[in-house]
């Protein structure tokens, strides 16, 4: 199968058009919940591929200091910043996710796995891993519906993300959100893995 090359120049171009059908003004439920979940306030967390980053805003919002925003688009990161002058700009990376180096305790995972090329996914995985400090994990919503043909969001399903993750992490959490939005309901599994040692 053949995808559109999902480079700097296609998410600019989606954001300078207003395609962002993804994007839905404020902090997925799933997410604010397992953020207020969070008790350790000083963990390093990433968000790679964070868009518009209304989980950074909430978690700067809940004390969470050490947050780090990362996309390949510029857009966002400028108008995330604009909304939030405050916010370190130390802490706002462009770059390419599988290019970027650091170590985190926390990765925040929202609409960027279903936004890669499908052939990417265990280089994803791979990375997730390399990024994550000892008992590092990985959190957040995968979207469980069928392939897209050639554009995001690429779907998959609960035995896929299982067979992937395994190989690298625990997977403590993977189950269909109880507590989608309305226009998500049925379509979002909800997981939480930890780095093997």
């Amino acid at each position: 199968m053949h995808y559109r090359e999902l480079n700097f120049r296609y998410w600019e171009e989606r954001y300078s058009h207003g395609s962002t059908g993804w994007d839905i003004g404020g902090i997925s439920t799933p997410l604010k919940e397992y953020i207020d979940s969070l008790s350790v306030k000083n963990l390093k967390i990433l968000i790679p591929g964070a868009g518009n980053a209304y989980e950074a805003e909430y978690l700067i919002e809940c004390g969470f200091e050490n947050t780090f925003i990362l996309d390949i688009a510029r857009q966002p990161l400028l108008y995330f910043q604009k909304r939030n002058p405050d916010f370190p700009s130390s802490n706002l990376i462009s770059g390419d996710f599988f290019k970027h180096f650091g170590e985190y305790d926390l990765i925040l995972e929202q609409a960027f796995f279903c936004a890669i090329d499908p052939g990417q996914r265990e280089a994803y995985v791979e990375k997730a891993f390399q990024l994550l400090g000892t008992g590092g994990r990985i959190a957040g919503l995968l979207w469980g519906q069928p392939m897209n043909d050639d554009t995001p969001p690429f779907g998959g399903c609960r035995e896929e993300y299982l067979n992937l993750f395994e190989t690298k992490f625990d997977i403590l959490v993977m189950d269909w959100c109880y507590n989608s939005i309305k226009p998500r309901e049925g379509r979002e599994l909800f997981f939480i893995a930890k780095k093997r040692l």
